[in-house]
């Protein structure tokens, strides 16, 4: 019970505690509440106040921004005011110069007029005077034509040509006066080429000829050769495909055939035959078909040993052949495969010279003669022959030009091209290099006379040195000293254009002078 007691005696005085601490709780709130709203009076009442003293600084300030813009809109007012009053014052100065220039145009305008009426009048006084002076030209005109004898036209003609010759003579002194000067510079370097090119080009050479006639011990062995009923020399022919000719010749027969390959082919084999002492069908073939064999690879072996000995590699195998086909061939009894040999060679000195492609130009020149090898089999030049056979077998284009123009059947095109066309001439042109049957030089005489006489002026020509130099007399009041020189080009062109030889030849004219007198 007690314990009951002291509980609910506790709860009371929880209960009035509780009580107790809530009116406290609100008196404290509201004597707060009472002194923040007296607190919010004040603040307010000091926000009116600052409001107030704001709004006075604010209406001052405005008022003295208004009064600056005021005195500076015043002032630019100004500025522009006394600008505007310098303009029209340049304008008023510009017209009055304007009114001043115009009065001056307006003065020259009418000077103008009145010196144009003066030219016109003038211009009709001119027209009226060439008027007369053409009347009078015309009158002395038909005066002097009547005096001299001849009309205006033949006049003017005359003096035409009188200047036409004057011309002619004019530029004979120029162009010969260029020509040497060019010529001696040219001749002294094209001579220390070709002098280098022939010095170091040392090797002899012998002027090789294709031989055709085959030596026979005694006359009997012509018969045997023959054979009973001629089988033997018809096997021979067949087999070789070369003509044999037996004839009075003692101790000789005579082969004779275009194919230079089978001729060499027919002669070895008829030696051997009369070595041997056995001449019948079979043996004669089974003989020739050896020596075929032998030929064929003595050709491909010559071919070869050329490529090596000029240092040129890669040619085709059948172009091989061909060079070594040349070995017998021979031009004007020089041997066309030694021939080739030298003009590579000769390339190939000159091009280190001029600084151009040296294997290209040996090349070439080991090449240049190769159509000869088949030219008894084709028909065409041997350059061009040449040339296809290049083209054919894988040749570069300046080598088949080279080839191609080496005996001008087209022009050259190239330095190499004139390379090879300048070694050729050099080997073939050396002492004793060609030999030439006697109706060819005589033809060549005969036709070097007739070019130089058909020209004007000239006396008498005569060809010398075996038909490498012509000289020429002229007629000296015909022909005068530069005349002459023009002259001596003319006839070398046309013997360069109309004949056909070896080497170079010289022409000289000459011209003579003579004054004759009598002491009496």
């Amino acid at each position: 019970m007690e314990i009951i007691y002291f509980v609910v005696v506790g709860l009371l005085a929880l209960i009035a505690g509780g009580f107790v601490g809530a009116v406290l709780r609100k008196r404290i709130v509201e004597s707060k509440f009472e002194s923040l709203e007296s607190y919010s009076k004040k603040i307010l009442e000091e926000a009116h106040k600052e409001a107030k003293n704001v709004k006075k600084e604010a209406a001052l300030q405005a008022k003295d921004m208004l009064y600056q813009m005021k005195v500076e809109v015043e002032k630019e007012s100004q500025e522009k005011r006394e600008q505007i009053l310098a303009l029209e014052t340049r304008i008023l100065h510009k017209e009055e110069n304007l009114d001043r220039k115009l009065e001056q145009i307006e003065k020259r305008e009418g000077k103008l007029v009145e010196k144009e009426r003066a030219l016109d009048q003038s211009e009709k006084e001119l027209k009226r005077k060439d008027a007369e002076a053409e009347r009078i030209v015309a009158e002395q005109r038909k005066q002097l034509e009547t005096l001299a004898g001849i009309s205006m036209e033949e006049a003017k003609q005359m003096l035409i040509s009188s200047m036409e010759e004057e011309a002619k003579h004019d530029g004979a002194k120029i162009i010969r006066k260029i020509e040497i000067e060019a010529k001696a510079e040219a001749d002294r370097k094209a001579q220390d080429i070709l002098a280098l090119a022939v010095k170091r080009y040392a090797g002899d050479y012998v002027a090789e000829k294709t031989v055709s006639v085959v030596a026979l011990p005694n006359e009997e062995m012509k018969g045997r050769i023959i054979g009973r009923e001629g089988r033997n020399i018809r096997a021979i022919e067949a087999a070789t495909g070369i003509d044999l000719i037996i004839d009075d010749t003692p101790e000789a027969v005579i082969l004779s055939g275009f194919n230079p390959v089978r001729r060499e082919v027919a002669k070895i084999s008829l030696e051997r035959l009369i070595n041997d002492g056995r001449i019948h069908p079979a043996r004669i073939e089974e003989i020739v078909a050896k020596v075929d064999k032998e030929i064929e690879a003595s050709i491909k072996e010559a071919g070869e040993q050329a490529a090596f000995d000029v240092g040129v590699h890669g040619i085709h195998g059948d172009l091989i052949k061909l060079i070594g086909r040349l070995k017998y061939r021979s031009s004007y009894a020089q041997n066309v495969l030694q021939h080739s040999r030298e003009v590579s060679f000769l390339c190939g000195v000159m091009a280190s010279e001029l600084g151009i492609n040296i294997k290209q130009a040996k090349r070439a020149g080991l090449l240049h003669d190769i159509g000869k090898a088949v030219d008894h089999e084709v028909e065409g030049p041997h350059s061009l022959i040449g040339a296809d056979l290049a083209k054919r077998y894988g040749e570069s284009a300046q080598v088949i030009h080279a080839i191609a123009a080496h005996h001008e059947e087209i022009p050259p095109e190239s330095i190499l091209a004139v390379l090879v066309q300048a070694a050729d001439t050099l080997s073939g042109a050396r002492p004793g290099a060609r030999q030439e049957t006697l109706e060819s030089y005589v033809k060549r005489l005969e036709g070097l006379e007739k070019i130089a006489n058909t020209f004007k002026g000239v006396n008498k020509s005569y060809a010398i040195q075996a038909g490498r130099e012509i000289r020429i007399m002229v007629e000296g009041k015909i022909v005068d000293d530069d005349q002459s020189y023009t002259l001596c080009k003319d006839i070398a062109k046309k013997i360069e254009k109309e004949l056909t030889y070896p080497g170079q030849i010289k022409v000289t004219v000459i011209r003579e002078t003579r004054a004759v007198e009598f002491a009496k």
